[in-house]
């Protein structure tokens, strides 16, 4: 008897590691993305990975992390990437609207899950935006010095990761100009560039991120250009086909853009979602090899939100039933 219950014993081991073996080795190729194609450079107007060949990164934003920190998480980072070929996750760490400027508690907060949020992509093979996602304060120069040592201690803390991208400032706003934004740019580079050379950094553009023809006339100095990027913002409903012929232009002049959010609705994140112009968005992004992220990941009572207001999942295991109309039509595009 004591044979026999050894020997089931060593079946059952057997069985156990070889299916831990068979998830841990899928998980591991599923997840490979960010180890094969390592460190992102910039060439001429692309991005380009560690090999030299150009690179799409697709993916989703969150929301502000301190509002919907419930659906940042491994396990719904992992299910964009399974279920929609997703390979990125912007982390939109709001500076105002009781953000990380509103107090020393907040900072502490938002680092935390902005590590956590790391290491989640990390494990999943994933790229990663760092985001300074600045709104109602619309000019970055207005917190310049806080800007610079948030990004001296990310880019300290993960000057060894090949996944990591940082976003400088998302929409500028109001009255701020392309000069107050080079000037802050200017600033801000060399301080991430100091403890990581290669990193990619996304630069923001006049009028929510939408005067990329301004950045075009007058880049950043070359020195300070290694690895610059430069962001257009769109929201379907609103912005149309004025907006993707200023992008095609600057894009022709050799400017490197990234369409680091978008949206399907119009410019408030609510209204109707515009399918037609959505569709005419992504042909011009696959035909340019665009990389990009979709605004947002949260169930806020909104047009753009990627799940429904109902949907109270926050683990991944989702349905397309628990996806809003922007959702849906947000994996057909990220995924044809």
């Amino acid at each position: 008897m004591k044979n026999r219950i050894l020997h089931f014993l060593s079946i059952g081991l057997f069985f156990t590691i070889l299916f831990t073996t068979a998830a841990v080795t899928k998980d591991h190729y599923t997840g490979s993305f960010a180890s094969t194609h390592g460190a992102l450079h910039v060439v001429g107007a692309d991005l380009c990975d560690q090999n030299g060949d150009k690179l799409q990164l697709k993916g989703i934003s969150t929301h502000g992390l301190h509002w919907f920190p419930q659906f940042v998480n491994r396990g719904s980072f992992q299910y964009f990437r399974d279920h929609w070929g997703a390979n990125m996750i912007r982390l939109a760490m709001y500076t105002g609207e009781g953000g990380y400027l509103s107090s020393q508690e907040q900072q502490n907060k938002l680092k935390k899950q902005i590590q956590d949020a790391v290491s989640s992509c990390t494990d999943l093979g994933m790229y990663c935006i760092i985001d300074w996602h600045i709104l109602s304060d619309g000019n970055p120069l207005s917190h310049v010095a806080e800007a610079r040592s948030f990004f001296a201690e990310m880019s300290s803390v993960y000057k060894d990761h090949t996944n990591i991208l940082y976003e400088i400032c998302n929409e500028p706003n109001g009255n701020t100009s392309w000069n107050d934004i080079k000037a802050y740019a200017e600033q801000i580079i060399p301080v991430i560039h100091a403890n990581d050379p290669d990193a990619v950094i996304l630069v923001g553009t006049p009028t929510w991120s939408q005067a990329v023809d301004q950045a075009a006339a007058d880049p950043i100095r070359p020195e300070l250009a290694t690895n610059i990027m430069y962001t257009l913002h769109f929201y379907a409903a609103t912005h149309k086909d004025e907006l993707r012929s200023k992008l095609l232009s600057a894009r022709a002049s050799g400017l490197p853009i990234f369409i680091s959010e978008f949206s399907t609705c119009d410019a408030s994140g609510n209204g109707a979602v515009d399918t037609a112009s959505a569709n005419a968005w992504f042909r011009l992004i696959k035909e340019n090899n665009l990389s990009y992220a979709g605004w947002s990941l949260c169930n806020k009572n909104e047009s753009s939100a990627i799940l429904k207001s109902s949907t109270q999942n926050t683990s991944g295991n989702w349905n397309d039933h628990d996806f809003s109309e922007t959702g849906l039509l947000l994996k057909s595009l990220m995924t044809q």
